[in-house]
């Protein structure tokens, strides 16, 4: 009899327990009765039916709604837009960390098909992932599609997780918290950013936007940012363009927060294209340490 996903989770739990920290009070913890994460001061966490686990201390609403989660999905799995993005992703995995039972973690994971691909790429590799979101519907939905990683329902700015824990820190078209990054990463752990290009997803700007500053992007701020609190021992500039169909297209605009504020009649318009290509303009920034 196949164990049900909330017993697979809590053994996978409890297998890196030391890697968690309670999100109440800083304390260690442990799996109980394969059914709870416990800390020492008996803050109380319990694993959900579909085997995520919620660490957060109070209930947050999230701008990302199921349909945009099921839209990305869709996208990152059932189309190859991402495909070559994963794949570089592995490749600097590999080069770069040299660990026996490597954890890993996606900050901003979302309904978690990055972090799954990443994963799928990765064969080989002696890779734990974990997945955290703040948003719950993110984290649902990936609790339900992929047994393999751990997924959290979690805070980017107090994370559940001890001090230098994780080997391999993955921070996809996502915000960031520094800090709390430092903090978490191990000696000579890596931090990969994937942040986007002024070319990114442009033909969707350009049919979204009449003015002139949406439609333009920079990230000079972010990878400045990044290089203050991070040593980059590699800048990768990836871009290529990839046809999307119309189903795929219409899944492109229900995925991203650009569309939120854009007119639907211009929306409506970019979906009636029966294909395009679509630009993919990125920067993946590979940190460790400063002074490593």
């Amino acid at each position: 009899m196949k164990k049900s996903k909330k017993i697979q989770s809590a053994e996978h739990v409890s297998a890196l327990v030391s890697a968690f920290k309670c999100p109440i009070c800083g304390s260690s913890m442990e799996v109980e009765g394969l059914k709870s994460l416990v800390c020492t001061r008996h803050h109380t966490f319990d694993f959900s039916k579909q085997g995520y686990l919620y660490l957060l201390p109070h209930s947050v609403k999230s701008q990302y709604e199921t349909e945009l989660f099921a839209a990305r999905q869709k996208i990152i799995m059932e189309s190859n837009l991402y495909t070559s993005i994963h794949q570089v992703i592995a490749r600097l995995i590999q080069t770069y960390i040299d660990v026996p039972d490597t954890l890993m973690i996606d900050l901003g994971c979302g309904e978690g098909s990055h972090l799954q691909k990443v994963l799928d790429e990765s064969i080989g590799l002696q890779l734990n992932g974990i997945g955290l979101d703040i948003s719950k519907e993110g984290v649902s939905m990936a609790a339900k599609q992929y047994e393999q990683p751990i997924w959290l329902v979690g805070d980017l700015a107090h994370l559940p997780l001890a001090d230098h824990s994780v080997h391999i820190i993955l921070n996809i078209l996502s915000p960031s918290n520094y800090q709390e990054f430092k903090r978490v990463l191990s000696q000579n752990g890596l931090v990969i950013k994937v942040v986007p290009r002024a070319n990114y997803l442009k033909e969707l700007r350009e049919a979204l936007f009449v003015q002139e500053e949406k439609r333009e992007y920079s990230n000079e701020d972010t990878i400045s940012l990044f290089q203050k609190h991070f040593h980059v021992v590699e800048k990768i500039r990836f871009h290529e363009t990839k046809k999307l169909t119309k189903n795929e297209l219409e899944n492109l605009v229900r995925m991203t927060p650009l569309s939120w504020s854009a007119a639907p009649d211009l929306k409506e318009a970019f979906m009636e294209h029966s294909s395009l290509d679509i630009t993919i303009d990125l920067d993946i920034l590979v940190g460790k340490h400063i002074g490593e």
